[in-house]
């Protein structure tokens, strides 16, 4: 009997009916030889600080540095707390009985870095010891599953891709757990830090700033107006200057004292990834990254495109035979002619694929019922299949026609455009053509009508999800080896992801405006980013870590080596970092002022916990579960607490007495060393009041 574990149950079920496992049972399907069952995404994953004992811990008690890493099923978070997920927990028994009963197993789970994961974790997890296989696949078609079951792979060929993973999934863990709970303990709240989460949040946070701090300024341009054209001189600063070139031109005759004539030769862009897809479906259609990210796991798991999670913009050589009918798919799907002259061969190059080719749609989607699709899903389709059309056509051929005019001693300059072949710019509506009339040089024009008019510089762009994605992807690559694989925050599969943790998390909002939705920080993004030292904005860190996973991936590097790097990293932030001065006015709690600190003089608030100082390095506080108070019945109204502050003292009714088991009336004080805050009574005192 032979195990097979994908990542969905909807793949289990496709993979499945290929083999002819066609019983269905709680959580797998049997027969033909064969036992199938998936996984739920991550069913395991890493323990969080509470498994290895790190609970309430101090700013002094960091770091945290599990040795071992301990795995964990799936958790959830509740109003409890974290806690196990039922579901989860129910589908890891279910596996481990299938893999008991099986002499082996194929793995099915998505062919890339986290679908290694989600089964070796699983593996381990259940101590599991039976030897396994690898599927490798691009597509969900049944053609595609069958001839990956024929070249099954030894499961040991992809053990420096796990080891990728798992390192990743731990570096991740030292660096964001060890920041995320640094920093909350410092500025007293929830500050959720990451080596992609953070990076990014700057990178818009700069942005912002930028826009803020942009001073436009004027600028004045004076224009000549020819019956076929028009003539603009350069940008003046000032408009007495764009007005003395105006005038001198006033019942003059013009001469063309220049003519410069080029063609220009665009090539087709190559195929889609996931990113540029992220990207032009954000431009065109509005749509966020995971939205499109979304429809693409759809349309994938529905057969109708191939693996979604790939960073190549090629295909394999041994494709070329099999593109002219993708590309006739691709046609019937968009409702477009093909090509006039296609070109097959410049979409082919195996050394630029890795993994997963690029974003194709299967033959099976011009079989599909369009109509029947979400919106959404054959949107992003008919996009996808429009790129195809585009990749294999032939050069766009323009010519780009300068003229220099020159009129009462100034010189203007009118620019014409002529296409000569739309090539692939054919799909994505008529090229614009601006012609010039025919200019020769050295002839004279009869005298111009005209204007003077003024301008401003604008600012830089707000980021969009298209900007963004692209500056992402480049991020840092100056400052990272020619040969690294992966130079931005990030991989293609995790991008969208982090920019809705920003959003949801509370620091970046979408922003409608005329034209696109922008990505603008809200106050917490820009002060998190304040108090982050440099490393952790800075997007060479992740460039940094992505080329050393690539290293980790092809043999070149130990995880061990690379772990320890980033212990002693998080080590060095741990020991080193000082809180930024000041930070109560970053992180303004808003909540109601209740009196002063006895230690400091700043701002006491209350909270669910109890009432705190707002000084950020300042330890006062008065707990609501404080031990003497519990015994006797206490509960401190925030009146009781204003009276404390105030003078030290407050009169309490109904106290009990753990001795007598009566209550009875006293003054509460309050004594506070400065290191220390201790409750008494006074009896000695009668009530005035």
């Amino acid at each position: 009997m032979i195990a097979i574990i994908a990542e969905k149950p909807s793949v289990g079920m496709d993979i499945a009916r290929v083999v002819g496992a066609d019983t269905r049972n709680d959580g797998y399907c049997s027969g033909n030889g064969y036992m199938v069952t998936w996984a739920l995404g991550h069913l395991v994953s890493l323990a969080m600080p509470d498994t290895y004992g790190y609970t309430k811990t101090a700013a002094e008690d960091l770091p945290m540095l599990p040795d071992p890493f301990r795995l964990i099923s799936r958790q959830m978070r509740t109003d409890r707390g974290m806690v196990t997920d039922i579901a989860a927990s129910k589908q890891l028994k279910v596996i481990e009985s299938v893999f008991n009963r099986c002499d082996s197993i194929i793995v099915a789970t998505d062919a890339g870095r986290e679908g290694e994961l989600i089964f070796r974790w699983i593996y381990d997890f259940l101590g599991c010891t039976k030897p396994f296989r690898r599927l490798w696949i691009s597509s969900l078609t049944d053609e595609a599953i069958r001839k990956g079951l024929e070249e099954l792979k030894d499961g040991s060929e992809y053990d420096s891709l796990y080891a990728a993973a798992d390192s990743r999934a731990k570096a991740d863990w030292l660096v964001g757990i060890n920041a995320t709970r640094l920093f909350s303990v410092l500025y007293h709240r929830t500050l959720n830090v990451g080596r992609v989460v953070s990076p990014t949040l700057a990178l818009i946070v700069r942005r912002d700033a930028e826009i803020r701090a942009f001073q436009p300024e004027r600028y004045y341009t004076a224009s000549l107006t020819f019956p076929d054209f028009t003539a603009v001189s350069e940008k003046f600063k000032n408009k007495a200057d764009a007005d003395a070139a105006f005038d001198a031109c006033k019942g003059q005759n013009a001469v063309v004292t220049k003519l410069d004539r080029k063609e220009k030769c665009e090539k087709a862009p190559a195929l889609y990834d996931l990113t540029t897809l992220q990207r032009d479906a954000n431009r065109l259609l509005g749509y966020t990254a995971q939205q499109t990210l979304d429809c693409l796991q759809a349309l994938y798991e529905k057969k109708l495109c191939t693996y979604p999670r790939t960073d190549s913009r090629f295909l394999t050589d041994d494709m070329l035979s099999s593109v002219p009918a993708i590309v006739s798919c691709a046609g019937g799907i968009c409702g477009a002619d093909l090509p006039a002259s296609m070109h097959p061969a410049q979409v082919c190059n195996s050394k630029k694929v890795s993994d997963h080719h690029a974003l194709l749609p299967t033959i099976r989607a011009g079989e599909a019922d369009l109509d029947a699709l979400p919106i959404g899903e054959r949107e992003v389709l008919k996009l996808l299949c429009r790129q195809v059309l585009i990749a294999v056509g032939g050069e766009y051929v323009c010519a780009d026609t300068i003229a220099e005019i020159t009129c009462g001693g100034y010189a203007f300059t009118a620019k014409g455009k002529t296409v000569l072949d739309a090539g692939w710019k054919a799909y994505l509506g008529k090229p614009e053509d601006r012609p010039l009339p025919d200019l020769v040089e050295g002839t004279s024009l009869p005298a111009p009508t005209g204007e003077v008019t003024e301008g401003k510089t604008k600012p830089p762009a707000a980021y969009s999800e298209d900007t963004l994605l692209h500056a992402m992807e480049t991020a840092g690559g100056k400052d990272m080896p020619e040969d690294a694989e992966r130079k931005g925050i990030g991989t293609p599969a995790t991008r969208a992801a982090m920019i809705e943790k920003l959003v949801a998390g509370g620091f970046v909002e979408r922003k409608k405006g005329r034209k696109a939705v922008s990505l603008v920080p809200v106050q917490a993004g820009v002060s998190l980013v304040t108090i982050l030292p440099e490393q952790l904005q800075s997007p060479l860190l992740t460039a940094e870590w992505e080329h050393k996973l690539g290293r980790i991936e092809r043999g070149e590097l130990s995880p061990e080596a690379f772990l320890t790097e980033i212990t002693q990293m998080v080590q060095t932030l741990v020991s080193e970092y000082q809180p930024v001065p000041g930070a109560e006015v970053l992180f303004p709690s808003g909540r109601e002022v209740v009196g002063n600190c006895p230690r400091c003089g700043s701002d006491v608030t209350e909270s669910k916990k109890g009432f705190f100082c707002e000084k950020s390095d300042c330890k006062f506080g008065l707990w609501r579960d404080n031990k003497f108070l519990s015994a006797k019945r206490i509960s401190l109204t925030k009146l009781d607490v204003t009276a404390l502050l105030k003078s030290g003292r407050v009169y309490i009714k109904n106290i009990y007495s753990e001795k007598t088991g009566k209550t009875f009336d006293a003054d509460l004080l309050l004594d506070d060393n400065g290191e220390r805050t201790v409750y008494r009574f006074d009896f000695g005192r009668e009530r005035t009041t």
